[in-house]
């Protein structure tokens, strides 16, 4: 990156809604932007305004970073899966043990220190409501990292998410326990 396309980044924040813990992997899921809500900057970022992003990531066989506190010196993690639903920006990924600030991040999420999420951007396209939000219409996503405080505190897991994760977990133990009876 250069100096000019750093200073160019802008972040935003919000919540982490979901963490899975197995096997010393965390991975985490949430909504890393929510549309036509208003941050604490004053932005809403509509509908669509990652679309045209994600599609050139994937052409060029990229992908969005997850970063620690926006630092592009620490990446901490991978994000399996980034998309635009009719809520927001949807991340899901695992943040990866065999780095030592992947470790802390874990233990700072398992204590429930840090729960937000964060994206990296460079604005493309916005312009001004009549109350002088800016509507947010296109960007180019960079990273989304965790980070300490959410500036968006409000975006959140969906029921449904929370309950798949419930019948994951339960359809494991269920496979475990089947497992142990089986075995003589």
């Amino acid at each position: 990156m250069r100096n000019s396309e750093v200073a160019a980044l802008e972040h935003k924040f919000t919540r982490i809604d979901a963490i899975d813990i197995l096997d010393n992997i965390v991975k985490i899921e949430g909504y890393a932007s929510l549309f036509g809500r208003c941050d604490s900057g004053g932005d809403i970022v509509q509908s669509g305004a990652y679309r045209a992003s994600l599609a050139a990531l994937k052409a060029k066989g990229r992908s969005v970073k997850m970063l620690w506190q926006h630092d592009p010196a620490q990446p901490i993690g991978v994000w399996d899966a980034v998309y635009e639903d009719a809520r927001g920006l949807y991340v899901k990924g695992r943040i990866l043990p065999e780095l030592q600030r992947g470790r802390e991040a874990m233990a700072l999420i398992e204590a429930g220190a840090i729960d937000g999420l964060s994206i990296g951007y460079r604005t493309v396209k916005a312009r001004k409501d009549a109350k002088g939000h800016r509507l947010l219409t296109e960007l180019e996503l960079w990273e989304v990292s965790l980070v300490t405080f959410p500036m968006l505190p409000d975006a959140r897991l969906s029921p449904e998410a929370k309950t798949d994760l419930l019948h994951e977990i339960a359809a494991a133990l269920r496979a475990a326990r089947a497992a142990l009876a089986a075995d003589p």
